[in-house]
């Protein structure tokens, strides 16, 4: 990575990006769970990409193949959505991974290793759900369902190894977001700590994540940190107006809508870490 990626060339990227997605209008097929269907697609297309939730196996060999990303969450796994999202994950279009509790039993954490082996350009976790992951550990003693039971530095070496291992850009959400692709690591320190109490805002970050690589797939490392921050800073926006969660969930939909060159120039928090 170039020595002069500085602060302000991520505000310049993240900005790129952001507008990539608004001229392109990237379609994003997300075979996501129940609970975030709404706010994922709502958040997708304030920030300018086509969402389809399409989950159909017998519509993915039509379909998947005109998308410009897939999304795939397993948050709401059941038996008869698993051949679809590998059958999506193998269509040839960059997708991206979120394996919302995979340790809470051993079918979920087979589902997510054996989607994990169709190499998505990026996994976005939070702590627990990629140390899970990089060990292939289904019995965590301190699972605490959707939550988080660590830091998201605590999963920081964990996450370099996972990405060494499956080729992925790993993405570990926290209070400050780790990105790396196992050589560099950067942080998205953008958010305010209320969005963690709106259900699956990791979700639809994640398929924000899925948009900016439709919109330009050269760069998944720099895909994931931009996204990461400019929802982190939408929610940062929209918390000025915010009176609680669901208040701030509105907020964040129209800051994300609103975003413009000065703010997100200005506003943007990556760094790459020594």
């Amino acid at each position: 990575m170039d020595e002069e990626r500085t602060g302000a060339w991520w505000g310049r990227r993240a900005w790129a990006l952001l507008s990539a997605v608004r001229e392109r209008s990237p379609l994003v097929q997300c075979i996501t769970n129940l609970v975030s269907m709404d706010i994922a697609a709502n958040a997708l297309t304030a920030a300018g990409a086509s969402p389809a939730m399409l989950h159909c196996l017998r519509e993915i060999p039509d379909f998947t193949p005109r998308c410009h990303a897939v999304y795939i969450n397993v948050g709401t796994l059941s038996e008869d959505w698993l051949p679809s999202m590998r059958a999506a994950a193998s269509a040839g279009r960059p997708w991206v991974l979120d394996p919302v509790a995979a340790a809470a039993s051993g079918f979920r954490m087979e589902a997510c290793l054996e989607l994990l082996a169709l190499r998505p350009a990026v996994v976005r976790g939070n702590a627990s759900e990629i140390l899970a992951l990089a060990t292939r550990s289904d019995s965590s003693t301190s699972f605490k369902g959707v939550d988080s039971s660590h830091d998201s530095g605590e999963a920081l070496q964990a996450a370099k190894a996972l990405a060494r291992s499956s080729g992925a850009v790993i993405a570990v959400s926290g209070a400050v977001d780790f990105i790396t692709d196992g050589e560099q690591v950067l942080s998205a320190s953008n958010g305010v700590a209320m969005m963690q109490k709106i259900t699956a805002t990791g979700c639809a970050v994640t398929a924000l994540i899925a948009a900016f690589i439709g919109a330009d797939p050269s760069d998944a490392l720099a895909a994931a940190a931009c996204a990461l921050a400019i929802f982190g800073l939408a929610g940062e926006i929209g918390m000025e107006s915010a009176k609680g969660p669901a208040s701030l969930r509105m907020h964040l939909i129209d800051a994300l809508y609103g975003l413009d060159e000065q703010t997100v120039t200005s506003g943007v928090k990556i760094a790459l870490l020594p």
